[in-house]
């Protein structure tokens, strides 16, 4: 996505704020037909700076009076915040990337990214308040699958699953860790299928 930005910093170090995404969504609301909103594929609408521009929390104000169905994706504890907006919702669900059982591994590859366990805890909150929750395990990073199901499972009602991809992009990395075993494509598939016995169990899972 950066080609599109016209950015020279690396990705990651950069953000743009649209700070008046709220006013046009209210414009398109007024002539859209009802469907979904998926909220979001590309960036994180919950990345830190939401806490101080609040943009996400004003779509969700935006989306309320319309009751399109939404579909919230993140990797942030900080759509907790949005509880009292996401229960308002006649159809919602929230889902929790989470991609590893291991904090040092996600501090590897997601250094700027929320912990494991915060996501979990984001995870199990939603659920306990009665919110439709979905984890989406991908990339699959290096992981102990049995582990990762064993925290999640109570947690969701169902799952996605994907592996990595742009595996150019990452290569080095997993050779640097003598992991590079895990851009095999059998031996990922063996992870996956681990995860999948374990989370069938639940009775629903997609990947």
């Amino acid at each position: 996505m950066k080609k599109f930005t016209g950015h020279t910093e690396a990705w990651g170090d950069f953000v743009d704020i649209k700070i008046n995404a709220p006013q046009i969504l209210q414009r398109q609301l007024k002539r859209a037909q009802k469907g979904s909103v998926m909220i979001s594929s590309v960036t994180d609408a919950y990345q830190p700076l939401e806490g101080k521009y609040k943009l996400t929390r004003q779509c969700l104000e935006v989306l309320l009076p319309y009751q399109f169905p939404v579909f919230i994706l993140t990797k942030s504890p900080l759509v907790l915040r949005d509880m009292d907006l996401i229960k308002q919702f006649e159809v919602i669900e929230v889902g929790i990337t989470i991609t590893t059982d291991n904090d040092k591994t996600r501090e590897i590859f997601e250094p700027k990214a929320p912990t494991i366990e915060a996501r979990i805890h984001a995870l199990k909150t939603l659920h306990e308040n009665n919110i439709k929750t979905y984890a989406f395990i991908g990339p699959a990073l290096p992981m102990d699958p049995e582990a990762l199901c064993k925290r999640i499972l109570p947690y969701v009602n169902y799952v996605y699953i994907d592996r990595m991809n742009y595996t150019s992009k990452t290569i080095n990395v997993y050779r640097q860790l003598k992991l590079q075993h895990w851009l095999d494509r059998d031996f990922a598939d063996s992870i996956i299928k681990r995860l999948k016995d374990c989370l069938w169990k639940k009775g629903e899972v997609v990947c």
